[in-house]
């Protein structure tokens, strides 16, 4: 059986100290408190390891033989405690972060870079997805995070809702646009309900709860179905679709902004109203963050005011 790690650490520094005051002070215990670890130690090991003479305690043979043992250890032993300490107190290790597809690869990449420039012992993995993907990986543990769309029409929150720390972050606005070809061929700027809803649209897959809520926004109704033209699950071809006049599709405004400014893509709205989504950073709310994952965060924050010109709002 092996001795108590607590009686073999008071050893090693009365050994260094060759005194029990000395260890006393270093392990911020009681000099008796010393006394009473040595004597029992010496009781398990059958034998003594110290002589005193003239106040110092002079290792015995026996003393000598378990320093040798236990030094190495020790030294071991402190060394990666201080390191341990050291890199718990700076950002490092592998973040694991869950985002939208386009909001995701567009900015997150970007973020990071700069991020990373500060702290080279972080790296990411950069999970993007579907919100309700994203939220059973969080509940999982297989994301730290996830910034996630949290716009009610695309998705059903996941039950037991509470167990998530949900925090907004950013706006976005959602446009209807078109080709300036194909809004001046179908008179667009004067089409109400019934003409907008026979026109051609072009969707992300087969889901139209983005067209729904526009129309829910602007009229008194919403269709249960579309013209689907071209049915696509990337921001690149959907604005592809539009580019060549295939119809009528919905992003959000950063995406086109340099379409819109010039020009070549026209924004439908019929009043002031904005269709707007929320990204929110989601994370289970008993697990406590690292220092990485807080550094993230704030530089996180700090670097949306660098793109706040193509977003609604930064949180």
């Amino acid at each position: 059986m092996l001795p108590d790690f607590n009686r073999l650490k008071v050893f090693y520094h009365v050994f260094n100290e060759q005194s029990s005051t000395g260890a006393a002070k270093i392990l911020h215990i009681t000099q008796s408190g010393v006394s009473q670890h040595l004597k029992k130690l010496e009781e398990e090991l059958k034998t003594s390891l110290f002589t005193r003479v003239k106040r110092r305690l002079i290792p015995t043979a026996a003393g000598h033989k378990l320093y040798d043992i236990v030094q190495g250890f020790m030294i071991r032993l402190e060394s990666g405690v201080r390191h341990i300490n050291e890199t718990s107190e700076k950002p490092s290790g592998l973040l694991r972060i869950g985002a939208p597809s386009e909001f995701g690869k567009t900015y997150l990449p970007r973020i990071f870079a700069s991020f990373n420039r500060k702290y080279r012992d972080v790296s990411l993995q950069l999970e993007l997805g579907d919100p309700n993907i994203l939220f059973g990986m969080v509940g999982e543990g297989e994301l730290d995070f996830a910034y996630i769309d949290i716009l009610p029409i695309l998705m059903d929150i996941p039950s037991q809702p509470t167990v998530y720390a949900i925090e907004p972050m950013v706006t976005e606005e959602f446009v209807l646009a078109c080709s300036r070809k194909y809004y001046e061929k179908n008179n667009i700027n004067e089409a109400g309900y019934d003409e907008l809803v026979k026109l051609g649209y072009i969707g992300y897959k087969t889901d139209i709860s983005l067209f729904r809520s526009w129309f829910s926004l602007y009229f008194d109704g919403a269709p249960s179905s579309l013209n689907l033209i071209l049915i696509a699950d990337s921001a690149g071809a959907i604005i592809s679709g539009l580019e060549e006049d295939l119809g009528l599709g919905i992003l959000v405004s950063h995406l086109i902004s340099e379409q819109l400014a010039e020009g070549s893509l026209v924004p439908i709205r019929k009043t002031g109203k904005k269709l707007q989504n929320t990204i929110a950073r989601v994370r289970f709310r008993d697990k406590e963050e690292t220092v990485t994952e807080r550094c993230f965060q704030q530089h996180f924050r700090c670097e949306l005011n660098h793109i706040s010109d193509l977003l609604l709002h930064s949180g």
